[in-house]
């Protein structure tokens, strides 16, 4: 049997007033579907590097434009996508933030983050307009009450 995944959208106006309600929900989403505290936290800063981006340099803060963000909680795994509608750009010429010739270079940070906190990022360029941030992070199964005993048995 299948397991249907859900899904929640949100398409927001390109406006840096607006990270403030993508990270609410995100909170929302990563806690309801179990994730720790601290795994919320690196989620919730992946998500907002990725529309901070989709905002200043896919769509120009172009309030016109939209940035559409999209969370498919499946059963293992969560998958944000981001995706703004700018003139795109290529991940591979961005300059690598880890060289020491670039520690005071801030571009290309948060694309660092976002692969640090999350278990696998890609870029595509949308078919119509824009790039599409794609993000999943893992989860585990929550432990049921004999799972947990078995593991304090183990312990002790």
């Amino acid at each position: 049997m299948m397991l249907a995944e859900n899904v929640v959208e949100l398409t927001i106006a390109s406006q840096l007033e607006f990270i403030d309600l993508v990270t609410a929900l995100t909170d929302n989403i990563t806690q309801m579907v179990g994730f720790d505290e601290e795994a919320s936290y690196w989620i919730n800063m992946a998500v907002r590097e990725s529309v901070a981006n989709a905002i200043e340099h896919g769509n120009k803060y172009d309030s016109q434009k939209a940035v559409d963000i999209r969370f498919t909680v499946g059963v293992d795994a969560l998958r944000v996508t981001v995706r703004d509608y700018g003139e795109g750009f290529d991940p591979g010429a961005l300059p690598d933030p880890l060289d020491p010739d670039n520690i005071l270079n801030p571009a290309g940070r948060g694309i660092l983050y976002m692969r640090t906190f999350m278990d696998s990022v890609e870029y595509t360029r949308h078919p119509e307009s824009g790039m599409v941030v794609s993000m999943t992070k893992r989860r585990m199964p929550k432990q049921t009450d004999e799972g947990d005993s078995r593991q304090d048995a183990v312990r002790n």
